[in-house]
């Protein structure tokens, strides 16, 4: 197809081995985005659900709110930052560090030299790859590719400079620098907060695809940082079930209020998906089986015990029927 002919024009290689070298990372960093959404979202109303995530521009299960903003621009990240990191591990033959700017003068007292992860490539492929799914021309189309390239600049902005010292004995007199990939979960992170302050982009009502109307809806995108996540239309109400465009409400959902190592995100769930949702919380006690105290006998078998603990989960419920309540014993 003409996004694998990109490529190898690209990469100056063969088409099928394009695909065959390719194709795994990119659906690797597919699922890298899916489960950061769902990581990212795990406490919130919109808890990012398998229907939201189709790439499809014009999918009817898809509306251009900041959540589709999001599923675009971690999912274009995803896929960059595998293929970066597989192309540093040596999976390409055609690919190695980023040494273009070895030897120049970064700053003060240090030079750019090391392995640098290479992200060029993987914004290079990654590219290709994810916005060649973007067939249409009109302002949704036009603010997925924005997304996309979203999701790219997040990877960009977050690598991490790490440097080494040289001088006699230690004494750092010169660094030498270069740029990794950080943990995928600081591009989650940092998405989540361009979400939080994403752009409602307001377009005529009734832009259609002529020629005229594709320069205006390319005028205002081009006009928002590139950084910045963008949408045209408001989310609708997660609280409530809405059958029609799939969203299953908060009933039912499961928060949390206590429990070591809690952010404040995550001991306002209740609040926020019960709550402020018009509905209650239902304390629910559960003895939970696991294996514990686990011996290897010689040889060669794993022996464990049995153990039973009483843990406490809070669900959403409507009101005048959240009490507490305890359950037969269950396994995890």
């Amino acid at each position: 197809n003409c996004t694998l002919v990109r490529v190898c024009a690209l990469l100056s290689v063969p088409c099928v081995s394009a695909y065959l070298i390719y194709s795994s990372s990119v659906a690797a960093g597919a699922q890298s985005g899916i489960e950061e959404c769902k990581y990212q979202f795990a406490w919130d109303r919109w808890n990012c659900p398998e229907r939201a995530l189709q790439l499809s521009t014009h999918s009817s299960l898809r509306s251009a709110n900041r959540e589709t903003a999001f599923v675009h621009a971690i999912s274009s990240a995803g896929v960059m930052y595998t293929l970066t990191r597989n192309c540093s591990l040596g999976d390409f033959d055609n690919c190695g560090c980023d040494d273009s700017r070895n030897g120049q003068r970064g700053g003060h007292g240090w030079l750019w030299g090391g392995c640098s992860d290479n992200v060029g490539f993987g914004e290079a492929i990654s590219k290709q790859f994810v916005d060649a799914l973007e067939t249409g021309q009109d302002a949704r189309a036009a603010m997925n590719l924005h997304n996309n390239e979203a999701g790219r600049k997040a990877v960009k902005g977050t690598m991490q400079k790490t440097c080494k010292c040289h001088g006699v004995s230690g004494s750092c007199t010169t660094q030498t620098c270069w740029l990794q990939l950080p943990e995928f979960r600081e591009v989650g992170n940092y998405l989540k907060e361009k979400y939080h302050r994403a752009l409602k982009v307001d377009l005529l009502r009734g832009a259609g695809n002529s020629a005229a109307s594709r320069g205006a809806i390319a005028e205002t995108f081009n006009s928002i940082s590139r950084k910045e996540l963008v949408h045209l239309e408001d989310s609708p109400d997660y609280c409530l079930e809405n059958r029609t465009l799939g969203l299953p409400g908060t009933e039912g959902r499961e928060c949390l209020k206590k429990g070591k190592n809690l952010n404040k995100w995550e001991k306002r769930s209740c609040k926020r998906l019960c709550g402020e949702c018009g509905l209650a919380v239902e304390e629910r006690k559960a003895e939970m089986v696991s294996s514990c105290n686990c011996k290897f006998h010689w040889c060669c078998t794993v022996k464990c015990e049995q153990c039973r603990k009483t843990v406490t989960k809070y669900f959403c419920v409507k009101k005048g029927t959240g009490k507490k309540t305890h359950n037969p014993s269950q396994n995890p």
